[in-house]
């Protein structure tokens, strides 16, 4: 199964509370914190929630 490398690159200051969660939930706590995670739906959709404070890459 493929994986994703996802490093957060913007701050959450700003934010509302339900995409702090989400960036909390995949692991990510401040800028320039990277996690990886297998490529399913569920992270896929929590990937959409946030994507303009992330920056995602497919890993082998």
């Amino acid at each position: 199964m493929a994986r994703l490398k996802i490093t957060q690159t913007r701050s959450v200051i700003g934010t509302k509370q339900n995409h702090r969660d989400t960036l909390r939930t995949l692991g990510l706590k401040r800028v320039r914190d990277v996690a990886v995670r297998e490529d399913r739906p569920e992270v896929r959709g929590m990937l959409h929630t946030v994507r303009h404070l992330i920056t995602v890459e497919e890993v082998d």
